[in-house]
């Protein structure tokens, strides 16, 4: 038993079982063991690796919609061009690279920001960005950004926010949460608070006993912080993350450790813990403040971004083997059977505004 996973057994033992949140939260931020908090995640040498550490590809055409954002917002002055949950910092590198390409003026007015609660993932993305020539600021949250017009970008961030889980007992639904057994072992049990039946999905009624359905006002929360300010000062959002655009049914909580599916509850503090996003309920946060939110997949997305012309004019310059690279990171981004489907783009911009997205005219 790992030292987080003691403090955990040991604080079950004294104060009762923690909901799946709190545990979510402890296994992925606490101070001292937390996963986020000790351990390089990313790449080939970590236990997952996103789309800007695919390809270059992602953070090229992020860049062009970003910039695409600002021109339809009408080039709004002193915008701050943000990025939260940044991970190593190399989809703001490879979007400064592109901007400052298409448009120095606009990158030299620009403040550039980074939300990061990790001192230790700070320090990796200073590394980063060091040889972009662009001041970097470093946010706590959301809610200390300028207030300026915010164009901001989330890749993979609301997946790690902690979600409740709620189980079915015979009519009700009861908040689930982890407690010890008799061997000392964390396993999930039934807490007594329950939900309140009109928040639920439509098809909940009908589901067995043991069914799950996931809440995460921490996620909403924070979509409500970014549409706030984008309602206050204009800009837009891109949120790219493995999730659903409907609300439903079912236990998505995993752990990844080594690029494979590990216990959720074996190894607190050294697995990465997520569950895929509501988009459905992210959107619906950024249209209570006023703006439009569009949905579709990171395949859809990228696809009418042009990254299959992106990929040709990178292919036209490079050998086979370096043609070939770059076909499997298009089929890894894009594909149906990969990324492509499974992850899912929201877009939010003040209403009416034509942002590039696929179905907007």
């Amino acid at each position: 038993m790992n030292a987080l996973k003691q403090r955990i057994a040991s604080l079950i033992a004294t104060s009762g079982p923690m909901s799946v949140a709190d545990y979510m939260a402890s296994c992925l931020f606490d101070p001292e063991h937390g996963y986020y908090t000790t351990r390089e995640p990313f790449g080939a040498a970590g236990d997952f690796t996103t789309a800007p550490e695919i390809s270059q590809m992602f953070g090229e055409l992020t860049a062009v919609w970003l910039y695409s954002a600002w021109r339809a917002a009408g080039r709004p002055a002193r915008p701050t061009l943000a990025e939260i949950g940044p991970g190593r910092g190399t989809l703001m590198k490879d979007m400064l690279r592109v901007l400052q390409r298409l448009d120095p003026a606009f990158v030299a007015d620009a403040s550039v920001a980074l939300i990061e609660t990790s001192p230790r993932l700070r320090g990796v993305q200073n590394q980063t960005l060091a040889a972009s020539g662009v001041d970097v600021a470093w946010h706590e949250s959301v809610q200390t950004l300028p207030d300026a017009p915010l164009f901001i970008v989330g890749n993979e961030l609301f997946d790690a926010i902690p979600t409740r889980q709620f189980v079915k007992l015979g009519a009700d639904w009861h908040e689930r949460v982890v407690g010890i057994n008799e061997a000392d072992e964390l396993v999930f049990a039934a807490g007594p608070a329950t939900f309140e039946a009109a928040l639920l999905p439509a098809d909940a009624a009908a589901a067995p006993a043991g069914s799950i359905f996931e809440f995460a006002p921490a996620r909403t929360a924070t979509m409500e912080a970014i549409a706030k300010l984008i309602a206050a000062h204009g800009g837009a959002g891109l949120f790219f993350d493995y999730g659903h655009l409907s609300p439903g049914l079912g236990d998505t909580l995993q752990a990844l450790r080594r690029h494979k599916y590990d216990d959720v509850l074996a190894s607190p503090g050294e697995a990465d813990l997520t569950s895929h996003v509501d988009f459905a309920a992210l959107a619906t946060a950024a249209r209570r403040y006023g703006l439009d939110a569009h949905l579709t997949t990171q395949g859809e997305f990228l696809l009418a971004m042009g990254l299959l012309e992106r990929a040709g004019n990178l292919g036209a310059k490079a050998d086979e083997t370096a043609r070939e690279k770059i076909r499997a990171e298009v089929q890894r981004l894009a594909g149906p059977e990969a990324m492509g489907t499974l992850f899912k783009v929201l877009a939010i911009a003040p209403r009416g505004t034509k942002i590039p997205f696929p179905g907007i005219s």
